[in-house]
């Protein structure tokens, strides 16, 4: 894999982190930023050392993510199977869903099937084989609705 491709993975997973904890606590989007920044992005926590991300596609993701949410969360909802709503989604899950839409909406420069696979990883760091198959499945209806 690339630098660049690295730096990007990282910003993926990073982002996810992001939007989960801003859902969790309501943390202001340029704090967030602003203390991922600082304190995570190319970081060691915990005696993990975390891949230096790419910061400005790490913020598109998560700036982007946040400002168009509503149309992010009806895209996933038309999309998901019936009896299933964003509500009943792990939260993580549905950060990993959101991110995921946004870069398949908002980013043309990503082609789809790298964004699709990128998030299936990104569900491998949290989940079993599962549920990385479902964001593999929700992402690739988006892909067709919005990259046609």
């Amino acid at each position: 894999m690339s630098g660049r491709a690295q730096s990007r993975s990282a910003a993926r997973l990073a982002a996810v982190q992001a939007l989960y904890q801003q859902r969790m606590e309501g943390t202001a989007p340029a704090r967030l930023l602003n203390e991922f920044h600082q304190h995570r992005l190319g970081r060691a926590i915990d005696g993990d050392q975390y891949a230096e991300a790419d910061v400005d596609f790490f913020d598109d993701l998560v700036s982007g993510t946040l400002a168009r949410s509503d149309e992010i969360d009806a895209l996933l909802e038309e999309r998901l199977a019936e009896g299933w709503s964003l509500a009943r989604l792990d939260r993580t899950l549905l950060q990993i869903l959101r991110a995921g839409s946004y870069e398949l909406l908002a980013r043309a420069d990503v082609p789809v099937g790298t964004a699709i696979s990128e998030y299936v990883d990104v569900a491998h760091a949290f989940f079993d084989e599962r549920e990385a198959k479902f964001v593999n499945g929700v992402l690739d209806k988006v892909a067709k609705a919005v990259r046609t």
